[in-house]
């Protein structure tokens, strides 16, 4: 038997996959009709065995309906409402949910019926339901189009080829490197490897060798697998780095000339204390008529970064500063991200700014927009403002000062601090009472060494400093959509904006977290917009410093929308905005960009340009910005796993944040690791998902372990390569 012949059987020479190769072939010419000799012509089996297997196969599928005899011996593929082009979701036990627009429901796809589909890939799906079974299943016939062909993972070396390990989970097969691919690794190398091809004849996908990244385990090769397998860069190719250092950051008289000048204005920042990027700045200044004159002041970066330029086209790619836990990679170039652009005391810069004449209640009275030159005579961080705040004093101590020694603040900055503070209180009231719903979240940071390990974890709060800053950039990113996007008389103009947008609530997703939350006493009323954010709010206030908080405000946002950039303007549920924009970022968001540069061409008396451009960069940064933020919370989980690698011999109060079939997932309270400890590994029963329950329920004793259940924990097994955590209950045993 030739060797061509032997790639498309098994043992006993049948034929692989066979029914999903011929619906394959049909459906790629979907209008006409073949016999079983061109198809095996188009699937290269030459063999009357093969082609008797084709036979049968096809009789099979008309039989299904899934083609018809259009004339005898002749077949063509039925196109009706069981074909749906979708997503895939593949989940870490190697099954996937195809996820579609034309469809109701979710379908499930087995893995059996993946048929080379991976996790995120546009594929077309055969869906069915199962006899007496209300769910949906599918058959994934055609991959349309592959979400991603680079993986990162670990390489195993045979004597003539190699295996690349993924890292990601959701992977499930191994992708086979022929020795001329290796490209210099070596056994143990953690590599980005590329997808080149799947032959019909193999379970794995052939790859490439494109990177060796270095060994699994050292810190900088882990940080940088995780920004490569989302496709993220982690440095700036050189000639970004060139033309950067090329630009003129000398501010003229011209340019001073051409703007408003705002030099003699009282302006600050205030940013972490750890931050280099001051991308905002705020003014204060006291007018005759007992107003204030406000100024949100933004780093001019649309000045610098031209369009079609090396540097524009390389913050298009990238679209967002990514955010890890001990470090940031920039969209600009630091010249720019920490030089020229950002806001620094002592130094003039060139600023987009929106001013606004506010009165003693917060109402606005008058609005300019436009290019300005400011000047920042003091940078706070936001422990120094938040110490004005609370004492109203103009010392600020050692402890918390940026500069490492105590120093003294001008008392009209002290002033300025403490009016903006109480306008912002009012700000925010009026949002709420709107219906702006408010996740003030704690974040998770970690106090690291100088080697970037992880020495200890503190939890940071959003306090009055935090929430200053964060009422006056959404005042700014509001009224420059209003002013582009919406007409005197409140009606929308035809204008081409940058948005950003967030859609109201799913209702079966808050069906779903009304069943959950029900189980702690809580509940939330969906009958109309209103109720819905107001009782969202109550639910969150509810559960502050509850064990389950961190559990109830993640399962909140998982029943939101996801906001994204879009010409097509639909409002803001979460902040209750009918127009909203991002305008106060331009250092770190590409989007921010697009909106300066629209602002000034409508404040030149530009006329509207097409929308369409626009809308793709729009969908390419929504994209970017949830990219970045997996690898945000994969750094997180990385340094969570690292941290906890030493502490297995300490017992942990946690909270079950999750519950599955193959385990329960449990949440360190003091800390907010999370991990599993797997069914198989609680010894004293045999148990059983329930999922109405959210439970683990054991058969001889019916002992539950619950959402919600406070339970002890100790680390069974760390893996920094997966970013994984493995538990076991103390009260159980373990082999």
């Amino acid at each position: 038997m030739s060797k061509k012949r032997f790639q498309y059987k098994k043992k006993g020479n049948v034929v692989k996959d066979l029914s999903a190769k011929i619906l394959k072939t049909l459906n790629k010419n979907s209008k006409q009709s073949f016999n079983y000799k061109q198809i095996a012509a188009k699937l290269d089996i030459t063999d009357a065995n093969g082609r008797q297997q084709i036979i049968q196969k096809l009789e099979a599928l008309k039989l299904k309906e899934r083609i018809k005899e259009t004339d005898k011996g002749k077949y063509q593929i039925i196109q009706n409402e069981h074909y749906h082009v979708g997503i895939l979701d593949v989940t870490s036990n190697k099954n996937a949910y195809f996820i579609s627009d034309t469809l109701e429901h979710d379908a499930f796809i087995p893995t059996i019926n993946l048929n080379r589909g991976l996790d995120g890939d546009t594929v077309k799906v055969y869906v069915y339901r199962r006899r007496n079974n209300d769910r949906y299943e599918g058959e994934v016939i055609e991959i349309i189009e592959r979400a991603k062909t680079k993986f990162v993972g670990v390489l195993q070396m045979s004597k003539n080829f190699g295996f690349v390990v993924p890292d990601n989970n959701k992977m499930y097969a191994d992708i086979f490197v022929s020795k001329n691919n290796i490209n210099g690794a070596k056994d143990g190398d953690k590599v980005l490897a590329q997808l080149t091809d799947w032959p019909d004849n193999s379970k794995n996908p052939f790859g490439k060798i494109i990177s060796v990244l270095g060994k699994p385990g050292e810190h900088d090769t882990e940080i940088h697998s995780i920004l490569l397998e989302y496709g993220l860069p982690y440095k700036f190719p050189e000639n970004v780095e060139e033309d950067a250092s090329k630009l003129v950051t000398k501010i003229t008289k011209e340019d001073i000339a051409q703007r408003r000048d705002m030099r003699d204005t009282l302006t600050f920042t205030i940013d972490p204390k750890d931050a280099k990027d001051f991308d905002d700045a705020l003014s204060f200044k006291v007018l005759e008529n007992g107003n204030f004159e406000i100024g949100i002041h933004i780093a001019d970066v649309s000045h610098y970064v031209q369009p079609d330029t090396i540097l524009d086209e390389e913050a298009y790619s990238r679209a967002t500063s990514v955010y890890l836990v001990d470090r940031v990679v920039p969209m600009l170039p630091e010249v720019l991200s920490n030089g020229v652009c950002s806001l620094r005391p002592n130094e003039e810069k060139l600023t987009f700014s929106a001013v606004f004449e506010m009165d003693d209640k917060a109402h606005i009275i008058k609005q300019w927009f436009g290019r300005t030159v400011t000047y920042s005579d003091q940078r706070f961080a936001y422990e120094e403002a938040q110490h004005i705040i609370e004492t109203g004093e103009n010392i600020i101590p050692e402890d918390i000062s940026i500069i490492d020694k105590t120093y003294k603040v001008d008392d009209e900055i002290v002033k300025a601090t403490l009016k903006l503070n109480e306008l912002a209180k009012k700000l925010r009231k009026r949002r709420l009472q709107q219906g702006a719903i408010t996740f003030d979240r704690v974040e998770v940071k970690f106090n690291l060494n100088e080697a970037a390990e992880p020495v200890g974890v503190y939890f940071k709060e959003s306090k009055d400093a935090n929430k200053l800053i964060e009422e006056f950039m959404l005042l700014a990113n509001k009224k420059v959509a209003e002013f582009i996007g919406k007409k005197k008389n409140g009606t929308p103009t035809k204008n081409t904006f940058i948005y950003r947008v967030h859609d109201e609530p799913d209702t079966e997703k808050l069906a779903g977290l009304q069943q959950i939350i029900s189980k702690f006493g809580y509940k939330i009323n969906t009958q109309t917009k209103e109720s819905t954010s107001d009782s969202l709010n109550n639910l969150l206030n509810a559960v502050h410093g509850k064990p389950e908080e961190n559990m109830i405000e993640t399962l909140t946002i998982r029943s939101m929308s996801k906001a994204v950039y879009t010409t097509d303007n639909i409002g803001h549920y979460g902040l209750a905005f009918d127009y909203y924009s991002h305008f106060t970022s331009p250092i770190r968001r590409y989007p921010d960009v697009m909106t300066h540069r629209l602002l000034q061409h409508y404040l030149e008396g530009g006329k509207s340009p097409k929308s369409e451009p626009y809308e793709k960069k729009c969908e390419h940064s929504s994209e970017r910005e949830m990219l970045a933020a997996k690898a945000e919370r994969d750094s997180i989980k990385y340094m969570q796993v690292k941290y906890m690698q030493d502490r297995k011999d300490e017992e942990f109060l946690g909270v079950i944040s999750g519950v599955t079939e193959w385990g329960i997932y449990i949440e360190i309270i003091e800390n907010k690791c999370e991990g599993m400890v797997r069914t198989r590994d609680i010894k004293d029963d045999y148990y059983i998902y329930d999922e109405k329950q959210y439970a683990l329920v054991g058969q001889s004793t019916n002992n539950l372990y619950q959402l919600g259940d406070e339970v002890k924990v100790k680390v069974k097994n760390t893996d920094l390569e997966r970013k994984h955590l493995d538990f076991y209950l103390i009260n159980g045993t373990i082999d």
